[in-house]
């Protein structure tokens, strides 16, 4: 037995037993027949795991801006200011973020369709839970919205391997386009859905009942149609077998990584200033379009419609021309992919900006300064996705995905809500109609300073992205990487070099 190849007794118990076969044979790919696809998933289940991973995605982020969309309904439900409000969505982003990294560290060991069938029933359950909270315990709320994080986090950070064990370059891209593509329909779905599904039961109650029930169809289709593929199968060399290495080499290793880490900083401003606009553009459009202040117990929900449905074709359109125009860019320079990220959010900056300074003068042009804004914006998803599945190797994915969950959250969308409610509190001179309006639009500006920011650390993950993407397309596992063997029954891990041949 060679050194680097694994023995079915070192595979964790929870693994897919095809995986398993696959490690076990894995000296024998180069006789792999035509027919059988190296990820061991036919093309037509390969094509309708990536059609159900997207709609889980879909309803992901149509559940995480449900609250948006009937926020200020909630606000006077439970008679709480900005800085409340705000925190909706900072305890779910927080718990959300801080559980990644422990199904990062799952999903690059077990059963991955197992996990996400697990996590998306839960969060199904407490989304539900969450519809019923009464008037006298907004602590619930918030507490049934950090436990929904649970659920998203087993899905997030393993869905994208999922994708990446499937298909390798072109078509990988275009696989996750269409994945990401349920990042903005999503949102804006949940800006619409909430909004319209509270306006019809004039209840915001049940605005949060619509997703629960689709997220048990999801699992239905992840346990009968999902099928688990070969984890690094489809793009590992014959020559070079991938073992599993421990959680800090793991870490150690990210570390390291350039591109991983400056695109990861300049995600994290992408996320920072989703998460200003996911809460608080529809209620300052509401602001803007200088309408009487809402004080009854169900308000209108056209502005939230509005925004949904912008956020809907933003979305589109901005994926899609960020891969098109990264796709043709290549064909000039191996750095297109962080250069279309950068000059996405060096243009969004300035519409943005432009958006909130004429909100007072004319909603119109508000909303067309948002609509290129969000488009620039958009053009990130995709392609900060696909760079990360190629800088890193193929038994790190999962972990890689976690830690850029955290960083992201942490530093962007967990705190960015709070903390532009706790600024709006703060500028805010009186209760007038005008001051509530003033203070909000004077923090959301703080959105455009942050996305030049980002666009400077994509333009510094430029001049990294080929040596670390050429260090992860060659890597061969070192002697000193720790693999894991059997030990008396148990598995333990031991250096390469200690392994006796």
């Amino acid at each position: 037995m060679s050194v680097g190849e694994p023995t079915s007794e070192s595979a964790p118990f929870l693994s897919d037993d095809s995986e398993v076969e696959g490690q076990e044979e894995g000296g024998a790919s180069s006789q792999r027949t035509e027919e059988e696809p190296a990820s061991g998933v036919s093309d037509v289940r390969a094509l309708l795991t990536v059609l159900i991973l997207c709609y889980i995605n879909l309803l992901n982020y149509m559940d995480r801006f449900t609250v948006a969309g009937v926020l200020t309904d909630i606000e006077h439900y439970f008679g709480i200011n900005d800085e409340k409000s705000g925190l909706l969505q900072t305890v779910f982003i927080c718990s959300y973020m801080f559980l990644a990294p422990c199904f990062g560290y799952l999903g690059d060991r077990y059963n991955r369709k197992l996990i996400m069938s697990c996590g998306i029933t839960f969060w199904s359950a407490v989304t539900l839970a969450s519809s019923y909270t009464p008037r006298e315990h907004f602590w619930a709320l918030l507490l049934t919205r950090g436990l929904v994080g649970v659920g998203e986090a087993s899905y997030s950070t393993i869905a994208p391997t999922i994708i990446a064990d499937l298909y390798v370059k072109g078509k990988r891209t275009n696989m996750l386009s269409i994945f990401y593509f349920a990042i903005p329909v999503g949102s804006g779905l949940g800006y619409i859905v909430g909004s319209q599904v509270s306006n019809i039961a004039n209840n915001w109650h049940w605005a949060l009942r619509v997703t629960p029930g689709l997220g048990l169809i999801a699992v239905l289709l992840l346990i009968f149609v999902v099928q688990e593929p070969k984890r690094g199968a489809i793009e590992t060399r014959p020559e070079h077998h991938l073992h599993q290495t421990s959680w800090l080499t793991d870490l150690q290793a990210l570390r390291k990584n350039r591109s991983f880490v400056l695109s990861t900083f300049g995600f994290t401003a992408v996320a920072f200033v989703t998460g200003c606009l996911a809460l608080w553009a529809p209620t300052a459009a509401v602001f803007a379009g200088k309408k009487a202040p809402c004080v009854e117990a169900h308000c209108s929900s056209s502005e939230s419609l509005i925004f949904g449905a912008i956020t809907c074709v933003t979305g589109v359109l901005g994926v899609a021309s960020g891969v098109q125009v990264s796709r043709q860019l290549r064909k000039k320079t191996p750095r297109a992919d962080p250069l279309v990220c950068a000059a996405g959010l060096l243009f969004s900056a300035p519409f943005l900006y432009l958006a909130i300074v004429f909100a007072e003068a004319s909603t119109y042009a508000t909303y067309v300064f948002i609509f290129f804004g969000e488009t620039f914006l958009s053009m990130n998803w995709a392609i900060v996705a696909d760079i990360l599945l190629y800088v890193v190797v193929p038994t790190r994915r999962s972990t890689a995905e976690a830690l850029q969950i955290v960083v992201s959250h942490l530093l962007g969308d967990a705190g960015s809500p709070y903390l532009i409610g706790v600024v709006s509190d703060c500028l805010r001179k009186s209760d007038s109609y005008l001051w509530q309006f003033r203070s909000l639009q004077l923090s959301l500006l703080l959105c455009a300073f942050v996305c030049v920011a980002g666009g400077a650390f994509f333009l510094a993950t430029a001049i990294f992205i080929e040596s670390d993407r050429n260090r992860a397309e060659n890597y061969v596992p070192s002697d000193d990487e720790p693999i894991v063997v059997p030990k008396s029954g148990r598995s333990t891990r031991v250096p390469v070099s200690s392994v006796l041949i």
